[in-house]
C-alpha cells in the first residue's frame, strides 16, 4: 500500500476517535409554518431566531440554562462532567455576570439546571443543578442538588443539598430536570433513542432519604424521528414544556394543564431552533414569552426567540 494511502487512512481512524461536532441542525421552522399556540400564555407564534451572544470561555461545555427568577436578565448556567463544581451567572450575550463555588458534594455528571419553590408552597426560590448523566445506565442512585437563589449576583462560595432518588426500574441516562413553578413539584425527563423520552415526578425528595421516582408518561417523538432529549424547561403555568434535542426543539401544550400528568396529554410541535454544534441547554425567559437556546463549545452562538 502507498505512504501516502496509509498515512490518509490512519488520520481518518483517529480523527474518527476524537470528540468531533454533531453536523449542523436543520433550518428552522419558518414562522408561518408553525402551529399556533392557542389557549394557552405566552407567544402565539414565535420570530426566527436572533443571534443574542456566544458562549463565554467559563462554559466549555454549556450543559445547562435556566432564567432566574429573581434577577432579571440573568441566566444560571453550568458545564458538564470533568469540570469545576461551579453555577455561572449570565446575559442572554454570554457575559458572566456572578461565579458560585459549589461545595457539599462530589458530583459525577450535572445535566440540567431549573429554578423555582425551595418546597412545595414556598415562597422562597432555588436553584436545583441535575447531577443525573449516566452515558452507561450504571448508576443505582442519582441527584439533585438545591441552593437558595442568591440576593445578589457576585461571586461567592455556597453549599448545597444533596437530594438523592432511584428510578423504579433500574439505571436511567438523563439530561433533563424541569419544575412546575406553582407546586414546586420536580421531574426529570430520560434521554433515550426510543423515544423523547420517559418522564419521573420526584415526588417527596428529602435530604434525609433516597425515594424512587415514578413515572407518569412517555414524550412520543413525532413520526418517529428525532429523538434523544438533552435539556427541558417548563413553562411558569405549566401549560407549555420546551424540550430540546441535537437538531430540533419542541413544545408541548395543553391549555389548563393543572399537572405534569395532564400536559403529558396535550399537542407537540415544533418550534424555530437556531443551528448549533452540540444543543444540550434551553430555557423561557423570565416572563415566558420566548425561550434562550445554548450548546457546549465556547464561541458557539447564543440563540434568542421571542414572540412574533
Amino acid at each position: 500500500m502507498p505512504c501516502r494511502l496509509l498515512l490518509a487512512l490512519l488520520a481518518g481512524v483517529l480523527g474518527a476517535c476524537s470528540r468531533s461536532k454533531p453536523p449542523p441542525a436543520p433550518p428552522p421552522p419558518e414562522a408561518t409554518n408553525q402551529v399556533p399556540a392557542q389557549g394557552v400564555p405566552g407567544c402565539t407564534l414565535y420570530g426566527e431566531p436572533q443571534r443574542s451572544g456566544t458562549v463565554p470561555d467559563e462554559l466549555p461545555e454549556l450543559s445547562g440554562l435556566a432564567a432566574s427568577q429573581r434577577h432579571p436578565g440573568a441566566f444560571w448556567a453550568h458545564n458538564d462532567s470533568g469540570n469545576g463544581f461551579e453555577l455561572f451567572a449570565m446575559d442572554a450575550k454570554g457575559a458572566i455576570l456572578a461565579r458560585l463555588t459549589l461545595t457539599g458534594a462530589t458530583p459525577r455528571d450535572i445535566e440540567d439546571v431549573t429554578v423555582g419553590p425551595c418546597a412545595p408552597g414556598a415562597s422562597r426560590g432555588c436553584v436545583y443543578l441535575a447531577d443525573i448523566g449516566d452515558n452507561f445506565a450504571r448508576r443505582e442512585q442519582v441527584r439533585l442538588y438545591r441552593l437558595p437563589e442568591p440576593e445578589a449576583l457576585e461571586d461567592a462560595t455556597v453549599p448545597v443539598e444533596v437530594l438523592s432518588f432511584m428510578y423504579p426500574d433500574g439505571p436511567r441516562d438523563a439530561e433533563s430536570v424541569i419544575i412546575d413553578a406553582r407546586s414546586g413539584r420536580l421531574a426529570v425527563i430520560t434521554k433515550t433513542l426510543d423515544s423523547l423520552g420517559d418522564v419521573f415526578a420526584l415526588d417527596g425528595l428529602s435530604a434525609e432519604t433516597p425515594i424512587q421516582a415514578r413515572k407518569l408518561g412517555t414524550l412520543t417523538a413525532p413520526l418517529g424521528m428525532d429523538r434523544a432529549t438533552t435539556a427541558a424547561s417548563l413553562h411558569s403555568s405549566g401549560e407549555r414544556l420546551l424540550l430540546r434535542t441535537y437538531s430540533r426543539a419542541y413544545e408541548l401544550r395543553r391549555p389548563d394543564a393543572a399537572r405534569l400528568e395532564d400536559l403529558l396529554q396535550g399537542q407537540l410541535v415544533e418550534v424555530p431552533s437556531g443551528s448549533q454544534a452540540q444543543a444540550e441547554a434551553i430555557t423561557f425567559v423570565q416572563d415566558g414569552n420566548g425561550y434562550l437556546l445554548g450548546t457546549e463549545f465556547t464561541g458557539q452562538p447564543l440563540w434568542l426567540i421571542g414572540c412574533r
